[in-house]
């Protein structure tokens, strides 16, 4: 026979977790600080979001800290292809950094689309987001004719 319990009716007790020393928490932290700088290092695309709406598509590209002439966007044979490059800055050695990241290298995310006017597509860049409008083919509407018959 099934029988709900509510919570926290029942349970085992659970083992306080040792106490850990200051020099464990800043270890922990400085390395799991680093594995994140690392996972954001090694990621090769961007985020973007698609909306569909009645008469187009939107693509919308997450690029920060890039200028429009670091943004190459490409159709072929209904491939849409966005190119990204975080050209590499100049190091300035007078400088006191304790710590400084930059990111640099090319990023690429392609997409298939279909049914566009592939002559009306535009873009625009602005404060770091890349908006791609793709607007949708018309949709031609059933005629009516008469079909003679033999």
């Amino acid at each position: 026979m099934f029988r709900l319990r509510p919570f926290g009716e029942g349970r085992r007790r659970r083992r306080k977790k040792p106490q850990k020393s200051p020099a464990e928490t800043i270890l922990n932290s400085f390395l799991s600080e680093n594995l994140e700088s690392m996972r954001d290092a090694i990621r090769e695309d961007f985020c973007t979001d698609i909306i569909e709406e009645n008469e187009r598509f939107i693509i919308e590209a997450e690029l920060p800290g890039l200028s429009k002439d670091d943004i190459d966007l490409e159709l072929e044979e209904n491939i849409l292809t966005i190119t990204a490059r975080h050209p590499r800055q100049e190091e300035h050695e007078e400088e006191n950094y304790i710590h400084r990241e930059r990111r640099t290298g090319a990023y690429q995310r392609s997409f298939r689309i279909e049914n566009v006017q592939e002559d009306e597509i535009t873009a625009a860049f602005e404060n770091g987001i890349l908006k791609i409008d793709l607007p949708k083919e018309k949709e031609e509407e059933p005629g009516r004719r008469t079909i003679d018959i033999n």
